[in-house]
């Protein structure tokens, strides 16, 4: 049933507000999605009726605290089809959980000379984590290439690399620069077959697709709640128990322990064992709610709304002179992800201007440098990304906010 735009964007307060007495048009999900009145109810409804700490007090709003609090990993458990809340370590963000994986198991299991598999197109948060174990481990990084016409991982590339024997590999799901779409499903058994273990960044897919971590087959996935539609400062590393079990928590202090006297601990049960010291309580109830919000509207539906506006968002911006657009043309290939440049015109210039016009879009690198600068070749790109509550007519005013530019640098 296809998403009833309007109507959603009721529920999102913050669409309601002018810049300059324009309208917000919201083009910058990618980076962070907008919150709903049932996510924000959700939050003010701990505040005001149940705060209190978790897994501490035996008085009621503390055990009504604790029960939102696990409801939500369990709604967060069957959303992406863990085998159960166990697989659902709650961290920051998606950066945080992909650097526990690297900080726990990579400890435990990179040695010097291994070798860890990722691509081209990846965020820092799925590099750097690696780059830092590499040079600790004196292991080695390597790199899946990118066709630079299709803007998809090169597959032989892939071969080539898996045929080194990497420890683990780890892949975005979907661009967060091109929007392409990897098939990680494939990647996940190839990378099995070769001896290795999968890490899914699914920071762009999680919010925007149906996704299931078992299907997939990954042995690892990171994610994050403000991506979609939940508060900042909530994430999730999803990992298959055995792993989990024979993981080391990365920190300590109250909530991970089981006993502890002056000299040693014990760990507490999954999930707890990850998550040490108050947690953000409001956070994953947000998240549940949000969770919740999205199930409803259905991720098939969210998935083909977002897939109608890029195809209308390539049309419009590819019959314009001077405009170039990055990315797989085939959107079933694409996620909601629209980067462009505009001949002559630095991105923030480009970025500004729209604001200019209540446009809001992102410019630079977009927390990935090399695939920016030394893949695309390019200092900075503009870009557009959208979400359940962007509509045509905003495409339209993005589209007449490049014109704008053009004129104001008197580009034909």
């Amino acid at each position: 049933m296809p998403i009833d735009v309007d109507s959603v964007r009721e529920d999102f307060p913050i669409l309601s507000i002018k810049n300059d007495g324009k309208p917000l048009v919201y083009l910058d999900s990618a980076a962070t999605s907008q919150k709903p009145k049932k996510v924000i109810n959700a939050v003010t409804r701990l505040y005001r009726k149940y705060n209190a700490n978790i897994h501490r007090g035996v008085y009621r709003i503390s055990e009504l605290a604790t029960g939102e609090y696990e409801n939500s990993k369990k709604s967060v458990a069957k959303f992406v089809n863990a085998a159960g809340m166990e697989e659902i370590v709650y961290t920051r963000n998606a950066t945080e959980a992909i650097n526990i994986a690297a900080l726990s198991w990579g400890e435990q299991n990179i040695a010097r000379g291994d070798r860890i598999l990722i691509t081209e197109m990846e965020h820092h948060s799925n590099i750097i984590p690696w780059q830092m174990l590499a040079a600790r481990k004196g292991a080695y990084l390597d790199y899946v290439k990118i066709d630079r016409d299709s803007y998809t991982l090169d597959y032989a590339s892939l071969e080539e690399g898996l045929a080194k024997s990497p420890k683990l590999v780890s892949v975005t799901h979907a661009s967060n620069v091109l929007g392409t779409i990897n098939d990680v499903k494939s990647i996940a058994r190839k990378a099995h077959e070769a001896g290795a273990k999968m890490l899914l960044d699914a920071a762009q897919s999680v919010p925007h697709m149906p996704v299931d971590f078992r299907d997939i087959d990954t042995d690892f996935a990171a994610f994050s709640g403000h991506k979609m539609l939940a508060p900042s400062g909530i994430g999730v590393l999803y990992a298959k128990r055995g792993l989990l079990d024979q993981m080391q928590p990365v920190l300590g202090g109250g909530d991970m322990i089981k006993t502890v006297d002056y000299q040693e601990f014990s760990s507490n049960d999954l999930p707890w064992k990850f998550e040490a010291g108050t947690p953000n309580i409001e956070g994953a109830i947000g998240l549940g709610a949000a969770v919740k919000y999205l199930k409803k509207l259905g991720m098939e539906n969210v998935r083909e709304h977002e897939k109608a506006l890029t195809r209308y968002a390539l049309d419009k911006l590819s019959g314009i002179k001077n405009v170039s657009v990055f990315g797989p043309e085939d959107v079933e290939m694409r996620a909601g992800v629209v980067p462009f440049e505009i001949d002559g015109v630095h991105a923030h210039d480009i970025a500004t201007i729209f604001d200019s016009e209540g446009v809001a879009i992102r410019a630079g690198h977009h927390c990935a440098m090399p695939l920016v600068t030394q893949v695309l070749k390019r200092t900075s790109l503009s870009r557009m990304s959208f979400y359940v509550y962007n509509k045509e007519e905003e495409v339209d005013k993005a589209v007449g906010a490049v014109t704008k530019v053009k004129n104001k640098f008197m580009i034909e």
